[in-house]
Order: C-alpha cells, then structure tokens, then sequence
C-alpha cells in the first residue's frame, strides 16, 4: 500500500513539475545537460510565428490554439490568401474535435470517462442522456465556426464532409450530421467506415423515432456501406452494440445478429464487444428468459484467451461479468472470471480505481455468501488492502459470514482494519458489529476481547460527539456496549453507560435491564438495582413492575427505599392508564 502511495505522489510531482514548466517556459531556458535532452526542456505552448502566413495557421492548429487558428484563417482569406485544402481539413478538425471552443486545461481523457459512465444509463430514457449531454457542455452551437469555415472551402472533398460530421455527432448535432451525409451522398463522394460509425450512432440517438424505425435506418447504412465498398470494422460493430443497449429487450435478437454477422465476416471481438451484450442481455439485473445463459456462453468462449487494447470500453468487460455473477449468485462463474482476468496481461483491463473497487466488491461479497469462511478469510488477506480498499457494505458481508460459520472470534480484528480503511464513523458497520457480540454470551476470554471492541467503539462516538452539535448515539449500540462491559466483568463502565440512555433520550432494551439487574444482584447492591427500576420508570417501561417485585424478592431493602419503589411503580401504573385511554379516546 506504501509503495502505491509512493508512485501516485510520486507521478503527481512530475505531473505537476511538467504543468509549471510548461506554464512558464521563460523560466526554464537554461540547458545545462550534456548532451542535449530533448524531454527535460520546457514544450511551448504559445506561437512563435508572429506573421500572417499558412504556416502559422499550421502552428496554431498543432498547438490547439481554437479562437488563434480561427483569427489566423480570416485574415489570410482578407489578405487574399488562397489557404490550402489540407490545412483547412486540418483547422476544421480541431474545430470539430472540440466543439469550436478553446480545450480544457484538465485531461482530456476525463469526459470521455464520464461520458462512459452515462452510458450505463441509456437504457433509461434518452431524456436523461440528452440533459446529461448538456451537462458536460457538448452541445453543437449553431452557425458556429466550423459551419462558416465549411461554407468557406470552394472545393470540399469527402474528408471535409467527413470531419463535420463526425464533429457534429461527438457534440450531438444529429440531424444536421444526417442531413450533411445526404448532402455528401448528392455530390457523389463516399464516407469512411469512421463516418458511417458516427451515423450508426446518430441514427440510435434519434429521439424522434421508435427501436425498431431505428434499427432499419441502421440496416440502410449498413446497405450504404456495401454499396460504397466500405469495409466495416470491429468498431462499426460495438458501435452497433453499444446504440441497440438503448434499445432494450427490442434490441436483443439484432444483437445476436450482429454479433454472428461480425464472426462470420472475420472479425475478431474485443472484451467491449462481450460488455456491451452482457449490458443488454443483463440491464439492471433484469434477464429476460433466457437469457442468463448468455454470460456462460461468452465465458466458455473466451476463457484462457489473452486480449489486447482494441476498444475504448474493452476496460469495462470485468466490472459487467462480475455484476452478472453478483446477480446470478454464481460462484463457480465469479471464478472463471477472475482467472481470465488474471491470464495473460488481461489484468490491465481492469480499469481505473472505482470500477476496479466496483470488481473486487462484487466479487468478494460473493465469497463472503457462498464460500468456505477459511478461503474467504484468505482471499481477504491476499486482497485487502493491497488490491482494493473495502467498503464498509463489503466488511458488513464479511461480518455476516463469520456469523454464519461461528467465528466471531475474528471480529476485533475486522474492526481494527475498518478503521484503517476510513470507516471509523460508519454507524451501520458499528451497530453490525456490535450486535454480533452482543447477541451471545461467549468464553470470558472472548468476552474481554469483545469488550475492549466496544469500549474502541464507544470512543468514536464520544468523538463524534465533539464533533456534532447534535450527536446521536443508536439505541441499539448503547444496549450492546452495555451489555459487553457486563458480560467481561467491567461492571463500573456499564453502569456508566445508564447516565448515556437518560442523556440521549435512548429507551434501553429489556434484556439490558435484566442483565444489569442480575449484576446488581450479583455484587448485592439494592441501591443499584433501584437504579436500574428508575432508569426503567422515567422511560414508563412495562418492565418496571417486573424489576420492582425483583428488587422486593432479591434484595433486603429499607423502608425507605420500599416507598421510593412504590412510588416509581404508581407513577408508571398512572402513565400506562393515560396511554390506555387516550388510545379509547382516539378508537
């Protein structure tokens, strides 16, 4: 865990090196090395060619420099300069690529990722993928400079039709790429395979038309494409994939289609192509009949094969496979998929930090239900926390599979790892454990292990107390502490623990109240045992008159404390009358 935390400060100080060297080049001109090393030198990020020329239109295009590029072209077409058709297609790349707007500073790479994540929700509406669209500022804007610079170019040729196109289906300008298709189809040019893949999609996202409307569109463009003797290629196909998911049970037998048409033509799938149809076939957990035998198929299929990087979302393949073993509580499933991942470098597939959490988590409550307690306490050795950090859901699972195989000498020992891993305040985690301790009684030496738990336990809430103006300790977790300090003979903390149920307005539990009877009994302390009737009396519990005549038979009482007893049993007989009747009332 060190050594990971070491490369991540470590490739975050280069990172941030570069960012200031590279923001201020002027600073960084000294060469001292010999011979001369390229990479330690500051890149420039600003022109150097101050004239109005094609070359530093071509400079400003390679430097992404959007609102630079697009000045530099205007006052070359003012100064009557032909600009070439190369270096227009270039500008209107960039153009398009971005949307017309200047790059974010941030990494690129971290809008495709969210984009992906959206993805997982298509199924949904597509109103909710359009909003989100909007979100993340990718819309087309209208009559924007890749439009008018479009118009500008007297002789388009296909890769001009191509780039707009594309650009306009990256930023959701669908129509307008669909009807700029026709316009390329009526001056006789052809698109590329990468073109017809951005139509595949923009003819999916259509709002305005029905599944099935939209799947014969996609079979006309597939026919455009044989007529064009365009070749289409693995992407076509996971393109085709990823549109008929929004589809949803309609888009299940094209796929199926698709997926044989793409083997019978040569090609090869990626792990993304295996996702994208676990994500139709198993969408939000729901199978159709059926279909569950699809995900065995895919894995009898590609177990032991070796991948390599094809698709942008082959990273996804392992997050989806381990939810469909989650799902279908296989285990024997969960582990044919682990060994693929582990064959070869396919573990590079894993993905970033949060699907591979999503991986692990998944794949480890599903030991915790269904494997041996020994394996799965091996497997979370082997894997906690060097592989993934696990949340407090997934350390409450492995609470419930000690409890299942009767190891709950383990617990103190989970506790002190959760702690660890950041889940000192997780109050479901808390009350988890400590009703596994408290719910039995066990050996005295597990019971003193149990208690110093729940006293390690009691001081987080004393710390949240600090922390909040208005703390709230569970009932439940009050009675359990309680409960422990008796059980391991730490009688004065759990009396203690009585002033914390008047304090926080908490209503102790009747076994509670028995088992502190017991040790007032126990160490022959009626003064004790009155407490325990008083704490029961101010909650008006029907208990009172129990603990009263226990009070009376066990111990030997004065007769000032027999009228302190009478009173709490009257008062709690009144209060119980008034509940009754205006109860009656109410009927």
């Amino acid at each position: 865990m060190e050594s990971r935390l070491f490369l991540l400060a470590k490739k975050s100080g280069e990172n941030a090196a570069k960012f200031i060297i590279n923001l201020h080049p002027k600073y960084f001109q000294k060469d001292i090395a010999e011979p001369h090393i390229p990479c330690l030198m500051p890149e420039y990020f600003e022109p150097q060619i101050e004239d109005i020329s094609e070359a530093a239109l071509k400079e400003r295009i390679k430097l992404k420099k959007v609102k630079a590029s697009v000045d530099m072209f205007d006052q070359l077409l003012q100064a009557g300069t032909t600009v070439s058709l190369e270096t227009s297609n270039s500008l209107l790349d960039l153009l398009c690529y971005y949307g017309d707007r200047e790059p974010s500073t941030d990494n690129h790479f971290q809008q495709s990722g969210k984009s992906e994540e959206l993805e997982e929700d298509t199924g949904e509406n597509d109103k909710k993928s359009k909003k989100a669209d909007d979100q993340f500022g990718v819309t087309w804007r209208a009559k924007n400079n890749a439009e008018r610079i479009f118009a500008l170019i007297p002789e388009k040729n296909s890769y001009s039709y191509c780039t707009m196109i594309r650009g306009m289906v990256k930023h959701r300008a669908l129509v307008q790429a669909l009807n700029l298709y026709a316009e390329l189809l009526n001056n006789r040019l052809k698109a590329d395979v990468y073109t017809f893949n951005a139509l595949i999609e923009a003819t999916a996202l259509n709002m305005n038309e029905k599944s099935e409307d939209k799947w014969n569109n996609i079979l006309e463009l597939l026919k455009q494409m044989a007529a064009q003797k365009v070749k289409p290629n693995l992407q076509t196909f996971n393109t085709i994939l990823k549109c008929l998911r929004r589809f949803q049970a309609f888009g299940r037998l094209p796929a199926l289609q698709t997926f044989r048409e793409m083997k019978a033509i040569g090609i090869e799938p990626s792990l993304a192509t295996y996702h994208h149809v676990i994500q139709l076939f198993y969408h939000h957990e729901n199978p159709s009949k059926g279909s569950s035998r699809i995900i065995y198929d895919i894995m009898n299929e590609i177990t032991g094969q070796k991948f390599t990087p094809k698709d942008p979302d082959d990273d996804m393949f392992f997050q989806s496979a381990m939810r469909v073993c989650s799902f279908l509580r296989d285990l024997e499933l969960a582990y044919q998929v682990h060994g693929l991942l582990n064959t070869g470098d396919n573990w590079k597939f894993i993905g970033p930090d949060h699907r591979r959490n999503f991986y692990y988590s998944k794949f480890f409550s599903l030991l915790c239900l269904m494997e041996q307690i020994d394996v799965t306490l091996k497997w979370y050795k082997d894997l906690v926390p060097s592989v993934f950090f696990p949340r407090s859901q997934t350390l409450i699972d492995l609470l419930q599979a000690l409890d299942v195989a009767n190891r709950l000498e383990v617990i103190p020992q989970i506790w002190k790892d959760s702690k660890e891993y950041g889940h000192t305040f997780r109050s479901d985690l808390k009350e988890e454990i400590l009703m596994l301790m408290a719910r039995d009684q066990h050996p005295p030496e597990l019971q003193v292990a149990f208690a110093d738990c729940a006293a390690d336990i009691k001081s987080t809430y004393e710390s949240q107390d600090a922390r909040q103006t208005a703390p709230d300790w569970p009932a439940n977790s009050l009675n359990c502490i309680a409960v422990l300090f008796l059980r391991a003979g730490r009688t004065q903390e759990a009396w203690k623990m009585l002033g914390l149920f008047r304090k926080h307005n908490k209503i102790p539990g009747n076994k509670l109240l028995n088992e502190f009877m017991d040790s007032a009994k126990a160490s022959n302390s009626p003064a004790q045992a009155i407490e325990v009737v008083k704490l029961a009396g101010a909650f008006s519990l029907p208990i009172c008159e129990g603990l009263t005549q226990r009070v009376m038979a066990d111990f030997a009482i004065s007769q000032e404390q027999k009228e302190a007893l009478g009173n709490l049993t009257s008062l709690t007989s009144d209060s119980d009358s008034d509940s009754d009747s205006d109860i009656s009332e109410g009927i």
